[in-house]
């Protein structure tokens, strides 16, 4: 049934998706709703707001899948004006569908796509996490193998380290894998291996 889906073409769901600039997928709420046939947006948002609800039921941040910005669209003699728009997970998108109206035949074949979709970024976060444990043991076995070369000073082993990331990350540097994954101050690059979200 995967290959089945996949295979669709030209798939509705596909041909909105975007990606951004770490590399991941997103939806945008305006085009999910003409997708799905919601002719007024008002009504899309209420889906919307039930979708947030069940992001925090499961346990996950509102604000990892659900990212709001303004669009600017232009209007009747040349003129702009801006509207809500918000930018979505692969993981937003299956709670929207799972929440809309299932008498539209589209909802169902959004249910079954995103449903897919986001059991394969489970599967890829599931590989990430036991990348990411390794590479922790590595760093632990890293950290002992320094100090006993005589990488003693903070500043000498953050050196050090960072050698290590632009290694794993294609010469880039640690504060440019921080730039590029969004990561805070004091984030640890470790821990966001498997890190997947609108905002990243």
């Amino acid at each position: 049934m995967v290959n089945e889906i996949s295979t669709i073409s030209p798939n509705p769901f596909e041909k909105i998706r975007h990606i951004n600039e770490a590399g991941f997928d997103y939806w945008t709420s305006r085009e999910l709703a003409r997708i799905l046939n919601y002719e007024k947006y008002v009504n899309f948002e209420q889906v919307i707001e039930k979708a947030k609800v069940a992001c925090t039921n499961s346990a996950q941040k509102v604000s990892d899948h659900f990212a709001e910005f303004g669009e600017m669209i232009e209007v009747g003699k040349g003129g702009k004006r801006e509207i809500k728009n918000t930018k979505l997970s692969r993981y937003a998108c299956y709670l929207i569908v799972q929440n809309a109206d299932p008498s539209k035949e589209i909802v169902a074949q959004g249910q079954t796509y995103f449903a897919i979709q986001t059991r394969r970024q489970e599967m890829e976060d599931e590989r990430r996490l036991l990348l990411r444990n390794e590479l922790a043991k590595h760093n632990k076995s890293l950290a002992g193998t320094a100090k006993e070369a005589g990488v003693i000073l903070p500043i000498d082993y953050a050196i050090f380290q960072n050698h290590g990331y632009m290694g794993l990350y294609g010469g880039l540097k640690s504060q440019q894998i921080h730039t590029k994954k969004g990561l805070k101050k004091g984030q640890s690059i470790l821990d966001h291996i498997g890190k997947y979200g609108i905002g990243r």
